[in-house]
């Protein structure tokens, strides 16, 4: 076991799950939190898995970032909505040679961090997981859970697999967590939009689960499309998404269990939505470079009106 320190920007139903995961494996954990700050300080982390619940009883808990120690590893969280927040508290709980985590949704979000702490190291990871956040500080996790690392460099020129990579990947391996190291951190984003686009989305838009848009020919059809725009816009800088990863999208989502995407949960519980990070960034980065991607950029509208509508409510 490594004897790096962590920091979990953001105890929700991602962060508060890997973070206890490490912190059972026996790594030394602190978290921010914000409305469960009291309920954690207390009480601890609840977690109930399919892979075997588990309770920490007592935890690293913050509600203050001033408070923390710097890290080795900063894990970043939040829902990108919140990205605003960053410049102020990630420069406090970062040590100079540490590393940032970017567990988050989206295209283009390291470029982001890069401008607010340049002397660290930014790996960014796309988490594949089914966990919801069921109560303050009572996370359940229902399925899924692995992670894929790519380390980030100006430009996102391919790394290959990295030191840093690779010693981060070890602990979350300790903790149960598997791991796939990537060296190309562009092409792992796109590939992840190849399923975030369509089916986030055309869930908030439609109302629908992605069973339900896999059940019926016409958003079936619509998906695919979708899926075949994002692989255009990754060709525009200058990645390439095959065929048959677009299909084997499609075949595993029909054997998914029937599921409501994060956008949706965030929509149906009138949280903003996370339309810049997935939409509206890939839009910009293909469009720089000259390429228009219609059926994409109108959910991107549709959303942006949803999206408007629930910050006027709040």
């Amino acid at each position: 076991m490594g004897n790096r320190t962590y920091a979990v920007l953001g105890t929700g139903a991602l962060g508060g799950f890997y973070g206890a995961k490490l912190q059972k494996a026996g790594n030394e954990v602190h978290f921010l939190l914000k409305s469960d700050y009291l309920e954690v300080s207390q009480h601890g982390l609840v977690i109930e898995s399919k892979d075997g619940d588990f309770t920490l009883p007592q935890v690293f808990a913050y509600s203050d970032v001033e408070k923390m120690p710097r890290c080795d590893v900063v894990i970043v969280a939040l829902k990108t909505t919140q990205n605003y927040c960053l410049p102020h508290i990630l420069p406090p709980v970062i040590k100079d040679d540490g590393v940032v985590l970017v567990l988050q949704n989206g295209l283009g979000i390291e470029e982001e961090i890069s401008q607010i702490v340049g002397n660290v190291r930014i790996i960014g990871g796309l988490c594949f997981l089914c966990s919801n956040k069921v109560a303050p500080g009572h996370i359940r996790h229902l399925d899924y859970g692995q992670i894929t690392l790519g380390e980030y460099t100006s430009n996102y020129n391919p790394t290959g697999i990295t030191e840093k990579m690779q010693q981060i990947a070890e602990d979350f391996q300790n903790a149960g967590i598997s791991i796939e190291l990537a060296e190309d951190l562009l092409l792992g984003r796109w590939k992840k939009l190849v399923w975030n686009i369509p089916y986030n989305g055309l869930s908030v838009i439609l109302n629908a689960r992605t069973d339900e848009l896999m059940a019926d020919i016409h958003t079936r059809q619509l998906v695919e499309q979708l899926m075949y725009e994002v692989a255009l816009g990754a060709k525009s800088t200058g990645r390439s998404i095959p065929e048959s990863f677009i299909q084997t999208m499609l075949s595993y989502t029909i054997k998914m269990k029937p599921y409501r995407t994060s956008m949706k949960i965030d929509f149906d519980e009138s949280r903003p939505l996370e339309v810049e990070a997935i939409f509206g960034n890939p839009l910009r980065k293909a469009e720089t470079a000259g390429v228009n991607l219609p059926q994409i950029r109108s959910l991107y509208q549709q959303l942006k009106f949803l999206d408007t509508r629930i910050i006027r409510n709040s």
